[in-house]
């Protein structure tokens, strides 16, 4: 799919300000919203929305369908009715600047559990109706889901590899006499879906309406400690009592001299195979529900992946292993048609990657920080771009790009300043124009750079144990003249989209 040339901004709904500990799906998301269109931005990237699990990573999800509760907005819950003022009268005092998830996930169940209640006592019959739909339009994955989380709570949240064994395997008696007896904790997992695939929905329709696509993210691989697993075994190597066999992750490269173990189930592709991708199918069409493009995370593991020995305590040893290559895409194709995909294609890529990659016409992923380690040949500086592709000048991985200036060796410091002719003194705003500036169709940069903000506000790195995903943008960083600033780049470059003509929306308020 050909992409129109334009620009956007990285920023996760986590990051959002508010006054609930973390940034969610209410006013404040419709404010972002408003200042990319005031900057005539046409995207906005975000990384995967599903209910973290393991170190709150977005990239280690308890499913692949569903949506992340601590995003629900408790602000559009109040307009709802579903909340009183009385109900935030116990809030915590948060931290403006990162998230606490501990102190948050405790309070925003709280929140949501009280809006399950009074949803019961008091919805109205329209909202109700919805809700109706809602469980009959996402069956297919809802009600395992909720199954999933409720069995997780009454084992005291450990892995589904530690339940007794009637439910760690499915047993069919067990399964429906859990149901018969948990029949409120089911339905609320059920309404935490509900309302934040409905506050999603409204929001998205709005960035719609001021002309913005939303990216998302598709992580390859699924957490082990996922509705996914758990459901659907035979899609895995995992043995007789469901322990992985084998694990994803990458070789030691750029980011981590020991690789990265992600520790991830590895897929059975000759079953997927059999199937005709069913599963992934059905994956790519939800996630088509939720966003307008999406990039296909650590594209390079559909023509091989590295495959790791469990209980390797690094990934230093491994094999690399043949995916499922064209197949999988001819398969998607048949069923959906040509997709709006970008194929983040990092990391170790080799001849198959790059034809898988140019055989689907996918346009793959440049990042300016890794341009300067090299000469004038390095395929991440702009002049050697193609037009088929979406240019960074980093992304979530990798450190602002102020603060991967102050770290860089002093030759790539050097490359760098006489590359972009610059003095390096507002580093992060001369490699934004160097980016916007280039044939690239689309490019992005995360809200850091245009915060110019060092290295205490990167959102992760690679390998690092805690301490990722909690950075917060401040609650005065939307500026008129940041808004400015951006808007005249997008101008001079050609990248402005402006909305379409519609009837003004009407936007929620505190």
């Amino acid at each position: 799919m050909k992409f129109k040339r334009s620009s956007g901004i990285i920023l996760h709904p986590t990051s959002f300000p508010g006054p609930d500990g973390i940034g969610d799906l209410g006013p404040e998301a419709y404010r972002w919203v408003d200042f990319l269109a005031g900057a005539e931005c046409g995207l906005w990237q975000v990384l995967p929305l599903g209910p973290t699990g393991y170190g709150d990573s977005p990239y280690q999800c308890f499913s692949a369908f569903a949506g992340n509760p601590y995003l629900v907005s408790p602000a559009l819950l109040m307009q709802d009715g579903l909340l009183k003022r009385e109900d935030f009268s116990d809030r915590p005092v948060f931290s403006p600047t990162e998230v606490d998830y501990g102190q948050v996930i405790q309070w925003k169940l709280t929140l949501l559990d009280r809006a399950a209640e009074r949803f019961k006592r008091t919805a109205s019959a329209e909202l109700k109706r919805e809700f109706d739909v809602f469980q009959q339009d996402q069956s297919d994955w809802l009600n395992d889901f909720a199954l999933f989380m409720a069995i997780k709570e009454s084992q005291g949240g450990v892995a589904w590899s530690q339940w007794p064994e009637p439910l760690r395997q499915r047993d069919s008696r067990s399964i429906e006499e859990f149901i018969r007896k948990n029949q409120e904790n089911l339905q609320r997992h059920i309404l935490r879906q509900f309302f934040f695939f409905r506050q999603w929905q409204s929001l998205r329709d709005y960035a719609h309406q001021q002309g913005i696509q939303i990216i998302g993210d598709i992580p390859i691989f699924v957490a082990f400690d996922s509705a996914d697993a758990w459901g659907n075994k035979e899609l895995f190597y995992l043995d007789e009592n469901g322990q992985p066999t084998v694990v994803a992750g990458v070789p030691p490269d750029y980011f981590s001299p020991t690789g990265q173990l992600w520790g991830n189930p590895l897929y059975h592709w000759d079953v997927h195979r059999a199937s005709g991708y069913a599963w992934w199918i059905k994956r790519i069409k939800a996630t088509l529900k939720l966003f307008d493009i999406i990039r296909l995370d650590h594209f390079r593991g559909f023509a091989g992946y590295y495959e790791i020995p469990f209980g390797m305590p690094t990934a230093e040893i491994g094999v690399w292993r043949r995916g499922p290559g064209q197949d999988i895409f001819d398969k998607i194709q048949q069923a959906l048609g040509d997709l709006p995909i970008i194929a983040e294609d990092l990391g170790e890529i080799t001849t198959d990657v790059v034809e898988l990659r140019d055989h689907f016409h996918l346009p793959g992923m440049k990042i300016l920080q890794f341009a300067f380690s090299s000469d004038a040949t390095e395929p991440f500086l702009p002049h050697n771009y193609p037009v088929n592709c979406v240019a960074y000048t980093g992304t979530h991985d990798n450190d602002t790009t102020r603060g991967w200036y102050h770290s860089a060796p002093e030759v790539e410091r050097d490359f760098c300043r006489r590359y972009l002719a610059r003095s390096g003194d507002d580093i992060a705003w001369d490699m934004i124009r160097a980016v916007w500036s280039s044939v690239a169709s689309f490019t992005l940069a995360p809200m850091q750079d245009f915060l110019n903000l060092d290295t205490a506000a990167r959102m992760n790195l690679p390998g690092r144990l805690g301490g990722n995903w909690s950075w917060r943008m401040p609650a005065d960083a939307l500026s008129a003249p940041l808004q400015a600033r951006i808007k005249a780049q997008n101008t001079l470059y050609r990248r402005s989209v402006g909305p379409e003509p519609v009837v003004p929306p009407k936007k929620p308020t505190y």
